[in-house]
């Protein structure tokens, strides 16, 4: 007997062959498989090279890195923990206030009192101003340590969170199910928050129960100021700037500087002195001279303009855009300050999840579509042989493109047309005998020459399973994988 394949003489009905697979997934994309066509047999071998790379893919794939599931959970444990600091800080300040100021009392009533510069009368009462004073630091450090126990309590339930995805290692597993449904449901409660949805994004962490999980407090008031900012108020930023002077002096913000040029210049636009103008630049805005000077410079050319002035910088410093600046700027600050990602985590997720997904095909396929749409329009009735083409070229697209493929859908692929591919550190191939085509697209021999058998092509062409486009074999160029 020979050494040929005996699998090669076979003849199955098409009805009783085993189907094959149209995707191949792994831990970083999916690779369209080309169907098997229904009139002959394929190599064994090559099946069995696909079923071997799908077994291994489905393998990565169904592991769970736990680092890169962190990855995006890193909000989740860093905002309690910059919340405590900054309660931390302020407890500290009230205490160092208020018991300098019991101090400083005491030790004069008690001069005083040594000295008989003090009656009886006037010690009872710096006594009881010194009791008034503690009691309200009681208050208020009481206040602080409510602040704490919640934070302390938020901080438990998502170190639980997390905790609960140690215990699951494959996604087949029914606890990683319900564990990614509630992340993608705080996902979504994160976006709403960001976007000023607080009624709705309260609504769904309590219907979910995971108040503990979101930041729903740390948002609204963060809304509340950014509203009051594209109201055309900046008394609720300026306090908060106050509270965070230190902080921000760190990050070198510039949102202090510009909320006291806004008051300048609405002083400027309103019909009170010039003098109150001059007298608030010289006291908040001139500290701020050798770090910026050219803002600096504008601004006192303001007193120069009226506020319908065409001449710029001036113009667009009365302009009313500047409040939605000051708004965004102050958005900045605050994440910034609190260890948050300028963006909302469901793009993060939603951008990564497209980039592992995406391959030149979803695009290209869609592009094919789009050219032969509009063909199609400007030529209603197909020439001779036109017709036949068309349909071997979408024969061939509708081969590269599967219906699962989320990236090919109408919803995301113009989502996903600007997001850069992913980074593959390893491949599997599912061709051998690769050839390279003139325009830059590698494919198998075997399948290049199925598809020419297909199209009916001349002897000595082949045609691109994507794009259609015909070359001779003489201009490919063979691959070799190293």
């Amino acid at each position: 007997m020979s050494g040929a394949c005996p699998y090669r003489s076979l003849s199955v009905p098409a009805r009783q062959r085993t189907p094959t697979p149209d995707l191949l997934v792994t831990s970083t994309t999916t690779f369209p498989l080309p169907t098997l066509p229904a009139t002959s047999s394929y190599p064994h071998t090559r099946r069995g090279t696909w079923e071997a790379n799908k077994t291994m893919a489905d393998h990565g794939a169904s592991k769970i890195n736990h680092d890169n599931h962190l990855l995006l959970d890193q909000p989740l444990l860093r905002l309690p923990y910059e919340l405590l600091r900054k309660n931390i800080r302020s407890a500290h300040y009230h205490i160092e206030w208020d018991t300098n100021a019991v101090k400083d009392l005491l030790k004069e009533t008690a001069t005083n009192s040594i000295n008989q510069k003090a009656s009886k009368q006037d010690v009872v009462n710096n006594l009881d101003q010194m009791l008034a004073r503690m009691r309200g630091l009681k208050r208020k450090l009481s206040t602080y340590a409510e602040e704490e126990n919640r934070l302390y309590g938020q901080s438990t339930a998502r170190v639980a969170h997390l905790r609960e995805l140690s215990d699951v290692h494959t996604v087949e597993d029914v606890k990683y199910e319900a564990w990614s449904r509630q992340r993608l449901d705080r996902l979504v409660v994160d976006y709403m928050l960001r976007h000023g949805y607080n009624k709705s994004a309260n609504a769904l962490a309590e219907e979910r129960n995971m108040l503990g999980l979101v930041d729903i407090d740390t948002f609204v008031a963060m809304s509340k100021i950014r509203q009051s900012l594209e109201n055309g108020s900046v008394q609720e930023a300026l306090v908060w700037c106050n509270e965070n002077k230190k902080e921000l002096r760190k990050m070198q913000s510039k949102l202090e500087f510009e909320l006291r040029c806004q008051q300048y210049i609405e002083l400027n636009r309103s019909s009170s002195p010039k003098l109150e103008a001059i007298n608030h630049a010289k006291k908040h805005i001139m500290p701020f001279s050798k770090t910026y000077p050219t803002e600096v410079s504008h601004i006192a050319g303001l007193l120069a303009y009226r506020a319908d002035t065409p001449h710029e910088p001036y113009a667009s410093l009365y302009s009313s855009a500047r409040w939605k600046k000051l708004a965004d700027l102050f958005t900045d600050a605050h994440l910034k300050l609190l260890g948050l990602p300028q963006f909302p985590l469901l793009h993060i997720a939603l951008s990564s999840g497209l980039s592992a997904l995406k391959t030149p095909a979803c695009h290209s396929s869609q592009q094919n579509q789009s050219h032969q749409g509009q063909k199609s329009h400007k030529s209603a009735t197909p020439g001779p042989g036109q017709g036949e083409e068309q349909e071997s070229r979408s024969h061939g697209t509708a081969s590269l493109q599967t219906s699962v493929c989320p990236i090919c859908s109408t919803e995301l692929n113009a989502l996903a047309r600007n997001v850069p591919y992913a980074h593959h550190s390893k491949s599997h191939l599912l061709e051998h005998d690769l050839m390279l085509l003139p325009n830059g697209r590698v494919y198998g021999k075997a399948q290049l020459d199925e598809y020419a058998e297909k199209s009916r092509l001349a002897a000595g062409e082949v045609k691109d399973l994507v794009t259609g486009e015909k070359f001779r074999e003489d201009e490919l160029k063979k691959v070799f994988i190293t």
